[in-house]
């Protein structure tokens, strides 16, 4: 039996994912991406001798997908995995508080971080427990949960104005890419209960030690060449035409003929090639809008900060990163700061940034006051992420169409996940699945993660 032809437009996390899983099955493969690099939303580049990533991306223990992928491709050894939760938690008070799980059953496994978190009173400490344990009980299934706003919500359980913008927010923001008062209720939740409240070890943190590129790009693109696969860059493709037993991508004027097709580009270039027949409403896509993130980049004469990645609260600095190392930095330190729900820093000009910023690395970091700042520069994703709030769930797609051999990917589809790398991967992996199974394969089929 001829093995079957997949065609996946587009190159990031979600369309890389799925087309190693069509591979793996033994479906030929063709990739169709319009940039000049695969990767995506994870993308490196140089900036003067420095080897760059375009933002900072963690992933957690409960990423079994994510982290089955880079397993897959050979990178599982190019990030590092906390043997156990320890977030470094910063003030420009002085105050260091650490986030760590202790060796109890879930949930008192972070009963001590909470107790001494010392920016709530006692009572709202215990207070914020309470609210832990009544998130956990929630039914991630209940449609109501995307109905509500997770910080009213919060306010409802008698959650103080101080404890959703410093405490929660500290959880939501780089998660859902929304502050804990926009996000919907039932993404919040999703974060909580798998990352935090289901297993012990299900936060523990993990980041790239080497730039993303390497990460998922470089090594995703061996195991394909390996496997026969045809990686097109720079191709433009201009329709899709989804027949009952076979399809067509229009790329570059040129119609090339694929037993199915994935589309795993992002939900507006999505929008434009999906047929009418696929039955995906282009106003629902429309209607899941973008959340920016903004990435700093300061490069200092000296050694300023001497923790691997530090969460600030009561700061513009949101969660800092050194990536000297990673970076190919010969001396000096480079620290990138990821910026999520970044709606009051986009348009803004590099020198109006400086201003808020450097100040800011000089009141929360001591080590950085008075040095040098050799570069400063700032990267921008405009539309990072889709927009969680209430009523995202209902706009998110399911990976298949009505169209069987047509499947959606990427971290804007129906994963019961926010829009995550974990999301991406779980999403290109249920594409390919929907779509081998239309063109007749049985065996080698993608598993559902856990």
């Amino acid at each position: 039996m001829r093995a079957p032809h997949v065609a996946i437009v587009g190159g990031g996390l979600a369309g890389l994912a799925a087309a190693v899983a069509c591979a793996d099955a033994g479906a030929r493969v063709s990739l169709f991406e319009s940039r000049v690099r695969l990767g995506g939303a994870t993308w490196s580049t140089q900036h003067r001798g420095l080897e760059i990533d375009n933002g900072q991306h963690v992933f957690l223990r409960c990423c079994t997908a994510y982290r089955a992928f880079l397993a897959r491709i050979g990178a599982a050894d190019r990030v590092t995995l906390q043997p156990r939760l320890a977030i470094p938690v910063g003030a420009p008070d002085g105050r260091v508080a650490w986030i760590r799980r202790h060796p109890f059953p879930v949930p008192a496994h972070l009963a001590p971080t909470l107790l001494r978190f010392p920016w709530l009173p006692l009572a709202g400490r215990v207070r914020a427990g309470l609210t832990a344990r009544r998130l956990g009980a929630l039914d991630l299934a209940d449609p109501a949960l995307d109905g509500q706003r997770f910080g009213d919500w919060l306010a409802a359980q008698g959650e103080s104005d101080a404890a959703i913008d410093g405490f929660w927010d500290l959880f939501v923001r780089p998660t859902v890419n929304l502050p804990a008062r926009e996000a919907s209720l039932a993404l919040a939740a999703k974060v909580f209960q798998t990352g935090l409240l289901t297993e012990p070890d299900g936060a523990d943190l993990g980041y790239a030690n080497v730039p993303l590129q390497r990460v998922h790009a470089d090594p995703a693109t061996v195991v394909l060449e390996k496997a026969g696969a045809h990686i097109a860059l720079r191709a433009k493709v201009q329709q899709l035409q989804i027949g009952e037993s076979d399809a067509v991508v229009c790329v570059d004027g040129e119609r090339v003929a694929a037993d199915a097709v994935i589309l795993a580009t992002p939900p507006g270039d999505a929008a434009g090639l999906l047929p009418p027949e696929a039955g995906i409403d282009a106003a629902s896509l429309a209607g899941l809008g973008a959340a920016p993130i903004v990435n700093l980049h300061v490069v200092f004469e000296r050694r300023v900060m001497e923790r691997p990645f530090l969460a600030g609260i009561g700061t513009p600095l949101q969660w800092i990163f050194d990536r000297s190392e990673a970076s190919g930095l010969a001396s000096g330190q480079y620290l990138a700061v990821s910026l999520s729900a970044a709606d009051a820093w986009v348009g803004r000009s590099a020198e109006e940034l400086r201003a808020v910023f450097l100040p800011a690395f000089e009141a929360l970091l001591p080590g950085a006051r008075g040095v040098a700042v050799r570069d400063c520069f700032v990267t921008v994703e405009r539309e990072a992420t889709f927009r969680g709030v209430p009523g995202t769930a209902r706009l998110r797609p399911p990976a298949r169409t009505r169209l069987p051999r047509l499947a959606v990917a990427g971290a804007w589809t129906q994963t019961g996940w926010p829009a995550t790398m974990e999301g991406a991967v779980r999403s290109g992996a249920a594409a390919a699945r929907a779509v081998l199974v239309a063109a007749g394969v049985t065996r080698s089929l993608p598993g559902e993660p856990a």
